[in-house]
């Protein structure tokens, strides 16, 4: 599924910087992405993905610490374990307010 829609992503893109047949035909393109984009299957699918991308991050973040912490100076593992802490309190804003969900 993954393979499909970057494949339609990419026939999208390239279609619209490729093409010659005006704004009309671009606003056509634009208009029946945006329908796609709100499909409730496409959400579903685009959130489980990006679920699933967090956990295995999460997953790889802490296999790594287990296995470097012991070479990385103590100031490093501090700040990791403590941005740790925040992400698990469920703030998900980094330190510029930003969210990064």
């Amino acid at each position: 599924m993954r393979y499909r829609l970057t494949f339609v992503a990419g026939l999208a893109l390239g279609y619209v910087l490729g093409t010659r047949a005006g704004r009309e035909r671009y606003e056509q393109l634009k208009k029946s992405m945006r329908q796609v984009a709100q499909n409730p299957a496409v959400r579903n699918t685009a959130e489980t993905a990006a679920h699933q991308g967090r956990e295995i991050a999460g997953k790889a973040l802490h296999t790594v610490s287990e296995k470097v912490g012991d070479r990385v100076p103590d100031s490093v593992t501090d700040r990791v374990r403590s941005l740790r802490e925040r992400n698990a309190a469920g703030t998900g804003e980094d330190d510029w307010g930003t969210s990064n969900t």
